[in-house]
């Protein structure tokens, strides 16, 4: 049989760009004052941020993540999950910031906005996700 989670992860990568896409057009127009670089902004992370969102949704799914030899509850595996992207979601987002806007503070303003709204967004669309079996042939211990 084939593995199915690779159909799970790619839309789970597509509805999480939307709500992402959507949430740094809004930031990024509302701290630079120009819609044209939130949409440039968005627009480039489309690409970037879906493939490094689908490298981190298979690095998770084989991965288990243990305290003390006892595999986590899934609310804590989560919230391990949504600290891990954020990181690398703000370097992405910051790093690209700088260079469509040529500004480095602004870049800094747009990312350190994006690590509490992102985080919240993030954590909902996980605990959306784990109640949903689209892609799962048989649900995990997670």
């Amino acid at each position: 049989m084939a593995d199915s989670s690779y159909k799970r992860h790619i839309a789970k990568t597509i509805t999480w760009r939307a709500i992402g896409t959507m949430d740094t057009f809004v930031l990024s127009w509302l701290i630079t004052g120009s819609p044209l670089i939130g949409f440039k902004l968005s627009f480039a992370e489309v690409t970037t941020k879906s493939i490094l969102y689908y490298l981190h949704e298979r690095v998770w799914y084989k991965m288990s993540v243990t305290k003390g030899g006892v595999t986590l509850e899934s609310r804590k595996r989560h919230l391990f999950k949504t600290i891990t992207w954020r990181i690398v979601g703000t370097l992405d987002t910051m790093t690209l910031a700088w260079i469509i806007s040529g500004n480095p503070l602004a870049a800094l303003q747009i990312g350190f906005a994006e690590v509490v709204t992102k985080m919240i967004l993030y954590y909902l669309h996980e605990r959306i996700w784990y109640r949903l079996n689209y892609g799962l042939s048989t649900r995990q211990n997670d």
